[in-house]
């Protein structure tokens, strides 16, 4: 008579159950391993034919900007610890993702970016800006009652008060050195710099996975209000929770290869 939970064989079913999955773990996190391998060595091509990254603290609408592109932040002591050496991306972004939108490229770094002039900026029209102010607060033990109340807009003198916040934000920020990938297509949600966008978000994202290359224990987004930023590792919290197709990869190199050499 065959026990309950064993086979035929009288081997447990729940044991075997359990290593077959252990099996199908390791050989999802392996092959998650080598395309972000691959991703840091394409990554490595596009910084050589960039010249290099730039930071927002030194740039300006006067630079040459693509129209449309693909941007990817890195944080000053934020580092690979598994997949190789080097500085780990830390967000990415796109912009124009909806048919007929007119939004460029530099316009949308410098929402990030803020207000050269006055060094402060506007976080109800940049949640990067809206994220990284959360966890300055939580981190400092400052108080901005009103920076996070889901309102789109605000009175002169709310923004007046939160000027403070937004300078340190500004700061912080324009010290991040980023790339970015000229992608010349069309606006709308099927754009080929959505895809790069989604994927690499997906890809890099430690959210409810095996952890390759966390986030150090002194990173600023740990102290963020936004639990998929704090447990994904990125200041980014669309597509963390989604899983990747490696496709997007072979996209991301076709137009690495078509950029323009600047150095």
């Amino acid at each position: 008579m065959q026990a309950a939970g064993y086979g035929a064989d009288g081997k447990d079913r729940a044991s075997a159950d359990h290593n077959t999955l252990k099996q199908e773990n390791y050989a999802v996190m392996t092959q998650r391993l080598a395309d972000i391998r691959r991703f840091y060595g394409l990554m490595d091509i596009l910084k050589q034919k960039m010249g290099g990254p730039r930071t927002l603290a030194s740039s300006s609408g006067r630079l040459s900007w693509p129209q449309r592109g693909v941007y990817f932040f890195f944080e000053n002591g934020e580092t690979r610890s598994t997949s190789g050496s080097g500085p780990r991306v830390v967000r990415i972004g796109t912009h124009a993702l909806k048919k007929g939108a007119g939004t460029t490229l530099w316009k949308r770094l410098s929402g990030h970016q803020g207000t050269i002039r006055s060094g402060s900026g506007n976080h109800r029209g940049s949640i990067f800006r809206l994220l990284v102010g959360t966890a300055l607060m939580a981190r400092d033990g400052n108080c901005c009652p009103t920076w996070d109340n889901g309102c789109a807009s605000a009175p002169k003198e709310t923004r007046d008060a939160e000027q403070d916040m937004e300078i340190r934000v500004s700061k912080v920020i324009g010290a991040m050195p980023f790339l970015w990938l000229p992608v010349e297509d069309e606006a709308g949600r099927d754009s080929k710099r959505g895809t790069i966008e989604r994927g690499t978000i997906a890809l890099l994202s430690n959210l409810d996975r095996e952890p390759i290359d966390p986030p150090s224990p002194d990173w600023l987004g740990l102290y963020c209000s936004r639990p998929r930023i704090r447990q994904s590792g990125l200041w980014n919290a669309t597509h963390t929770n989604e899983d990747y197709d490696p496709v997007f990869l072979d996209l991301f190199q076709h137009f690495i290869h078509e950029a323009e050499d600047r150095t």
